[in-house]
């Protein structure tokens, strides 16, 4: 009997803290340092990829994803002894896809070309807005040309290039909206991201959203529109959504991400990062301290890991639906019920069926165009009828 991770894959996350600067709307654990000592987060990252190598010996690791923060302020020589040890310690897959993410800002010809003979074989780069006015509302420190010239750089040295966008900003308009993504799409790429602006508590556009003055966002029905907008501009060119907020050509898509949400295995290494790990067929929800000077300190006690949580069969059920209707595949069901021990409610599958919201069959189920907009709506009552 394999477990249930198996249908999912194996992936290593590698979470990388650190950015020259804070963007307001961003809740992510990243901190702004001046003095980063490379070679000690070199040998931390080293000492925890062994450590779970113990715990997952002889898995075939499929896809490596360097996250942040912004990894393009690595050192390259850092990222290539990360690789180096990764393929040592683990069989890798023969299309083993290693992204990395960047910023505008740290992008060098020359650095880029390191990673590459490192082994980074896809890039993910940060742009989020193609004017510079909401560029600076965004808090980033580039601007359109200096982001242009950065993607034209990459898309050079990397044969897969994807970048992300945020919509759905201020004073935005539907029309200012099908312009820019028109303008992304005609860059010849294969893959974007595309997030609609949300206001997280805890960050810098939360706090002013709470006292009244983050003004100009979009109405829900605009909001709404801009998510059909999207949806009808990437698919008319040959980019549809394979997930709520990713677009990709055939063949295209992000092979770690993937792993997420159709739920399989991945380590979470580096402060803050999370993981779902299955030991002895148990699985576990894993979190590392989130503060950088604790999380090297523990590393070299062996101990990075804050929690390691047994999670219930509900747990990964309720998990794997909230990831999996995600994407425009769906879920099997059959592995849900597994998981769950009892099938969905047969009178709330034909609710939603009736109303357009689910597409349903004895063995798949998947969310309609008109279920996405309203996605959280969906699974919250699959969840809870």
């Amino acid at each position: 009997m394999t477990d249930d991770w198996q249908q999912g894959g194996f992936g290593i996350y590698i979470h990388w803290p650190f950015c020259e600067a804070k963007c307001p709307y961003c809740d992510f654990n990243s901190h702004v340092s001046r003095n980063i000592d490379q070679a000690a987060w070199k040998q931390a990252y080293l000492l925890e990829l062994k450590r779970s190598a113990a715990l997952t010996k002889g898995r075939t690791v499929t896809s490596v994803f360097f996250g942040g923060g912004t990894p393009s302020l690595m050192n390259p020589d850092t990222v290539a002894a990360v690789i180096a040890e990764i393929r040592r310690l683990w069989p890798v897959a023969n299309d083993l896809e290693i992204t990395l993410e960047a910023n505008p800002g740290s992008v060098e010809a020359g650095r880029f070309i390191a990673y590459r003979d490192g082994g980074v074989s896809r890039i993910s780069m940060g742009i989020q807005a193609l004017n510079d006015t909401d560029l600076k509302r965004l808090g980033r420190i580039h601007s359109v040309a200096e982001a242009l010239s950065a993607f034209d750089i990459a898309r050079n040295t990397f044969e897969r290039v994807s970048f992300d966008l945020i919509y759905a900003r201020q004073n935005q308009s539907l029309k200012d909206w099908g312009t820019e993504l028109k303008q992304a799409l005609a860059l010849s790429i294969d893959h974007l991201s595309l997030y609609q602006l949300t206001i997280e508590d805890g960050t810098a556009f939360g706090d002013r959203y709470a006292i009244g003055k983050l003004r100009g966002l979009p109405d829900e029905d605009l909001g709404a529109d801009m998510f059909d907008l999207t949806q009808d501009v990437c698919g008319a060119a040959g980019m549809p959504a394979y997930e709520v907020s990713n677009h990709a050509a055939d063949g295209a898509q992000s092979r770690h991400n993937l792993i997420y949400w159709r739920y399989g295995d991945y380590l979470g290494i580096g402060p803050g990062a999370h993981g779902r790990l299955t030991l002895s067929g148990q699985r576990h929800a894993t979190v590392c301290y989130s503060n950088p000077k604790r999380w090297l300190d523990e590393v070299a006690q062996n101990a990075a890991e804050q929690t390691r949580e047994a999670l219930t069969k509900d747990d990964e059920a309720t998990e794997f639906l909230l990831m999996g209707l995600r994407l425009r595949e769906g879920v099997d069901l059959e592995r849900f019920n597994a998981l769950a021990q009892k099938p969905l409610k047969q009178a709330t599958l034909n609710h939603l069926t009736d109303i357009g919201m689910i597409s349903s069959t004895n063995s798949r189920l998947t969310v309609t165009d008109q279920g996405f907009r309203v996605l959280n709506s969906v699974i919250a009552t699959l969840l809870n009828d």
